[in-house]
């Protein structure tokens, strides 16, 4: 299942990229825009825009909520999204890329001394070469989707 969400749904698309899900997002993009893109790319449109409803011939998801995490748990529920371990920090949630295993030696001196210290596994987005491993982010990413139940 891929997405598009519209400018007014960054942090959500955000926090579905955590979760492992293929989420385009092009803030200045017009309407007409990312409904051409939905269609080629086969993605769902994720928006808080009712004037979106007008076009045709596209799967549409409607988020109510203002905030980010009744808008997780509604596209959670509403599009059957598995929140799953296994899944989370596998895309790269600056540029939506699949992450790649890198070795450890790969990264001495582009992370902090410390992490590379006490961190073994990390993980590199092959388009923006970003660098994430597992700190203190990974506890607070678990008790977002704890809070909410799922």
């Amino acid at each position: 299942m891929k997405f598009i969400a519209t400018k007014e749904l960054g942090r959500l698309c955000k926090w579905l990229r955590i979760m492992g899900y293929d989420t385009s997002y092009f803030p200045e993009a017009e309407r007409r825009e990312l409904v051409i893109k939905s269609l080629r790319e086969d993605r769902i449109i994720l928006t808080r825009d009712s004037g979106m409803s007008v076009y045709s011939g596209i799967r549409l998801f409607h988020v109510k909520s203002d905030f980010v995490e009744e808008q997780v748990k509604q596209a959670v529920e509403g599009l059957g999204i598995k929140v799953e371990q296994d899944r989370l920090f596998t895309v790269c949630v600056i540029c939506n890329a699949p992450l790649k295993k890198v070795a450890k030696k790969s990264v001495e001196g582009k992370v902090p001394h410390y992490v590379y210290e006490t961190q073994n596994s990390f993980m590199q987005c092959g388009i923006c070469g970003r660098i994430y491993w597992q700190g203190t982010h990974w506890n607070m990413v678990r008790e977002f989707v704890d809070r909410m139940g799922l």
